[in-house]
């Protein structure tokens, strides 16, 4: 499994819209994604942590290699 790297909450829900994930709502400072019925919730902070981001993707349901390739 290859290491996730340190990324914004922009960066994070850029790289789930290419993925297909649109922006259902946001309340505050956190943007809830959704794309057909899995949905996840990404805080917009300046860089958000490796462990908070493993999180979004497995609430997602997105693999890891998946997600890192939608960088391309």
């Amino acid at each position: 499994m290859p290491k996730l790297p340190h990324l914004s909450g922009l960066e994070i829900v850029r790289r789930l819209g290419k993925l297909g994930f649109a922006v259902a709502r946001q309340k505050g400072n956190h943007v809830v994604l959704r794309r057909g019925e899995s949905g996840c919730v990404v805080p917009m902070h300046n860089e958000v942590k490796v462990g908070t981001l493993a999180g979004i993707l497995r609430q997602s349901g997105v693999s890891t290699d998946a997600f890192l390739a939608a960088d391309k």
